[in-house]
């Protein structure tokens, strides 16, 4: 039996309620929050340059503000649904993915007629006659912190059926990027105030008639249900070797995907290797059997101890057989990093998501040296050793101080191993085992001496 609650309960419930509500509305909001990058986000810049005679023409630009996650090959689509009947009459650095039906058309045929068109970046090499600025790249967008340069993509459209006015045109809705899978989650187009342009010497300034942006933020949840990478650890001063915790990309049991990996040693990895980059679905990783399953393993190795320094070996390895990961990166937290001296091989810059305190780290591959990150193989991995200056005052090797706090391998999180495995440093206990050793045996001795001088 359902018993009812007095008026007055009930009021003293509302509070409670509305507490809950609002806890729930700021998970939700906060489910793309990135506590190494606060204010990373992709922003959508949509200017329109001139009005035509039942139109606009826009140039639309991609900024990746992201410190460290990037857009890899094959590179970001973005799509949207129309607010009316428009179309796009041409486009320039860019190109819709389909057509869609333009039977409503006579003479000149546009670009795209779908409600909702996919637009997709042009390939390196396009003939410069159909290139804009920023534009022809694959697809790719680099982290802003690896290459501000390179950090921005744009084309051109020309919009027809639409409004020829401030007052007339309307804004695109449900803007979706993806990059090149799911993970982003864009918010609605809002206007802001024209972007200004100066002109090569810099002598006069024009504007945009219009802009608007759409701001896009990334949720490693929605881009894949499993992790992508893992951390194992090792030191000089232990000879335990602390593996990728087991499963932590996935089981090679799994009964839905039971050809997830493929033996190193296995006579039929090439075919297997050769089928699978062929595949249309050229996202999904084909990975070496392991233990823990994941397309990316970082090695951390506490490798030496001087009086003022110590150094780390890092390694990199790549466990997935259809993939080349071109100017990865790897962000680490560390509370040494406020002291590192030196870094072979890679290159460096500190992250201060929280001001002053500088404990994380970006490291990324030389050009043209070690910035692409071959298949599974024996070429499949790159390696550098940072050197830290000892800081007296909270430098230590105990209790796992000298290991990474969190693991980012291209903007994703690493698993790392559950604390209580970390390779431990000898402690005062097994010193006194031994010395208690020492001592039984330092007695026995001389009872037997003193036996023998009695007998």
């Amino acid at each position: 039996m359902i018993m009812a609650l007095p008026i007055s309960r009930l009021h003293s419930l509302f509070p409670l309620l509305a507490l809950f509500l609002a806890f729930s509305t700021f998970l939700a909001s906060t489910e793309a929050y990135d506590p190494l990058d606060p204010n990373g986000n992709i922003t959508i810049k949509w200017d329109i340059m001139s009005w035509t005679a039942d139109g606009y023409v826009a140039v639309v630009t991609l900024y990746n503000f992201q410190q460290y996650r990037h857009i890899q090959t094959p590179g970001w689509s973005l799509q949207w649904k129309w607010a009316k009947k428009e179309v796009i009459w041409n486009m320039l650095g860019g190109q819709a993915t389909e057509q869609g039906d333009c039977s409503r058309f006579k003479g000149n045929i546009p670009h795209c007629c779908k409600k909702d068109p996919t637009v997709v970046d042009l390939l390196p090499g396009t003939p410069y006659n159909q290139q804009i600025a920023n534009c022809c790249k694959g697809g790719v967008l680099n982290s802003w912190v690896q290459d501000p340069a390179t950090a921005v993509s744009s084309f051109q459209l020309t919009v027809g059926s639409a409004g020829t006015s401030n007052k007339t045109v309307r804004l695109p809705k449900n803007f979706t990027l993806k990059a090149p899978g799911p993970g982003y989650t864009c918010g609605p187009a809002k206007i802001v105030k024209p972007s200004k342009f100066k002109s090569p010497d810099k002598r006069r300034v024009t504007q945009a008639l219009m802009t608007w942006n759409v701001t896009c933020t990334y949720s490693q949840f929605l881009a894949q249900k499993t992790p992508t990478c893992c951390v194992s650890l090792s030191s000089f001063y232990n000879d335990t070797i602390v593996s990728c915790p087991k499963c932590s990309c996935g089981c090679q049991s799994n009964l839905n995907a039971p050809q997830n990996c493929v033996e190193p040693n296995s006579p039929y990895l090439a075919s297997v290797v050769n089928s699978a980059s062929s595949s249309k679905n050229n996202l999904t990783p084909l990975v070496q059997c392991t233990g823990h399953m994941c397309p990316i393993r970082v090695h951390w190795h506490v490798k030496i101890n001087y009086k003022e320094y110590w150094r780390v070996k890092i390694t990199i390895t790549n466990f997935n057989y259809v993939m080349n990961y071109t100017n990865w990166n790897l962000v680490v937290q560390h509370p040494n990093f406020d002291n590192l001296t030196q870094i072979f091989s890679f290159n460096y810059q500190s992250i201060n998501p929280y001001g002053t305190i500088n404990d994380t780290a970006i490291l990324w591959g030389v050009k043209f040296y070690n910035d692409l990150l071959m298949q599974a193989g024996p070429l499949g991995n790159v390696q550098t050793e940072l050197l830290f200056r000892k800081d007296q005052s909270d430098f230590t090797f105990d209790k796992g101080w000298a290991f990474p706090r969190r693991i980012y391998f291209n903007g994703d999180n690493c698993v790392m191993p559950p604390p209580e495995a970390y390779p431990f440093l000898p402690n005062k206990g097994s010193k006194q085992g031994v010395s208690v050793f020492t001592m039984l045996l330092l007695i026995s001795l001389t009872l037997l001496s003193f036996h023998h001088s009695f007998a």
